[in-house]
């Protein structure tokens, strides 16, 4: 079967999009607090809760959509929706707004997810799809990486004491439409510009039809209650809602920690730090790729569980510098955990693989979860108290390394046999 390497390429432009735009929110936390005069952390937790809520429930749905519409319109609709909400808060510019323009987000984000995992295993063929997810993924923490780097010209260029106008046609631009006292707003205005290529490219594409295997279907009604009557799978759940709490917990906050804690500015150097973030996951994910060789990932979890302990209590409580460094470390002791317990929970049940996958990717939800545990506790306590609630996710997870007892365990080689391949 002849690839179609233009399609396989677009579908890279389009997953760098989707993690361009939904893993900003971090840096962007400290100006909300700021811009909105929140009261309270918890004000501030919301936007991802509204994200992520919205994700949660528009998963299942979206799966239903594509069956009955077909591939492109559930695509063209999945980039229409965040292109809808970015323009809508760059325009108003309020809290409400916001929460609204978020959740709208969250719902286009969560169809795309839904038509492109299967899409990239059409487009590349069955036998290249670890290679084609795993490119995806690189090219998912690439634009998580960036955009806080985007963030950071972005707020420096328009600064009212820096911003000359005049040297730069796109600040000026941005400049002319974007709220002197708010330059993070600019970056909706670039979300919207690339959202506006991203719904001409889907307009003018044939998108292939997908075929999708037993275990991407969702399964029958007694299939999930089936499901939900087993115990592991409520605790594969909390897993993978652990994971996502663990991972949007720590790189939404960590900017706030380090300015309220080290007098550091969110702008620049808070920005930076989500940005090594996701730099170091993304390094993670490829030094993960030989360690699963090499090691039962059941180990390979517990040990990213302490080390991910290790280096949080060094973010919360060492110095400036250690915290500085710490909290983007955590990003690579994580990198592999959300693989290691989709897979063990996938390897521990007999059949409804395709209901129980379902299942566990609306975990996400923990997306909502976490971040607005740590900042109601935050709110009545401190954001290091909250913060501490991300040990106990991490905790459960590395608790799943010792307990989990899958069908069948992932194959390992020498690491003499793996430099021979």
């Amino acid at each position: 079967m002849k690839r179609n390497y233009g399609m396989l390429a677009l579908i890279m432009v389009f997953w760098f999009t989707i993690s361009f735009i939904t893993n900003i929110l971090g840096p962007l936390i400290p100006d909300i607090i700021h811009n909105f005069s929140l009261s309270d952390l918890a004000m501030a937790g919301f936007i991802p809760t509204s994200f992520f809520l919205a994700y949660a429930i528009m998963s299942i749905p979206a799966g239903l959509l594509i069956d009955r519409y077909g591939e492109k319109p559930v695509l063209f609709c999945g980039f229409l929706m965040p292109f809808i909400g970015t323009i809508l808060f760059a325009t108003l510019h309020t809290y409400p707004i916001l929460l609204i323009s978020s959740f709208i987000i969250g719902l286009g984000m969560a169809m795309l997810q839904t038509v492109l995992n299967p899409l990239q295993r059409t487009v590349g063929g069955e036998e290249n799809y670890a290679f084609v997810a795993e490119l995806a993924q690189f090219m998912f923490g690439i634009a998580s990486f960036l955009s806080p780097l985007v963030y950071t010209y972005l707020i420096t260029g328009l600064n009212t004491g820096t911003y000359i106008p005049g040297h730069n046609i796109i600040l000026d631009v941005l400049a002319k439409i974007t709220p002197r006292e708010m330059p993070w707003v600019s970056l909706y205005w670039v979300f919207t510009a690339l959202l506006l290529v991203m719904l001409v490219a889907v307009s003018i594409s044939r998108i292939p039809k997908i075929t999708l295997l037993e275990e991407e279907k969702n399964g029958t009604k007694s299939s999930y209650f089936e499901l939900f009557r087993q115990k592991y799978v409520w605790l594969f759940f909390l897993g993978i809602f652990c994971y996502v709490s663990t991972e949007q917990g720590t790189s939404i906050f960590m900017s706030t920690f380090l300015e309220k804690y080290h007098g550091v500015n969110p702008q620049v150097e808070g920005a930076q730090a989500v940005s090594y973030f996701w730099g170091a996951m993304t390094a993670g994910c490829l030094v993960g790729m030989v360690l699963l060789k090499l090691m039962d990932c059941k180990r390979l979890l517990q040990i990213s569980g302490v080390l991910t302990m290790v280096l949080l209590f060094t973010a919360l409580f060492g110095n400036k510098s250690m915290s500085i460094l710490a909290f983007p470390a955590i990003g690579f002791s994580i990198s592999m955990m959300y693989s290691i317990v989709f897979s063990l929970a996938l390897n521990s049940a007999r059949n409804n693989h395709g209901s129980f996958a379902g299942i566990l990717c609306s975990a996400i939800v923990g997306g909502a979860g976490g971040p607005l545990i740590i900042s109601l506790l935050a709110d009545v306590t401190s954001l290091r108290v909250g913060m501490l609630s991300i040990f106990v996710f991490v905790g459960y997870m590395t608790f799943i390394g010792f307990w989990a007892h899958p069908l069948i365990n992932n194959k390992t080689i020498s690491l003499k046999a793996l430099l021979k391949r």
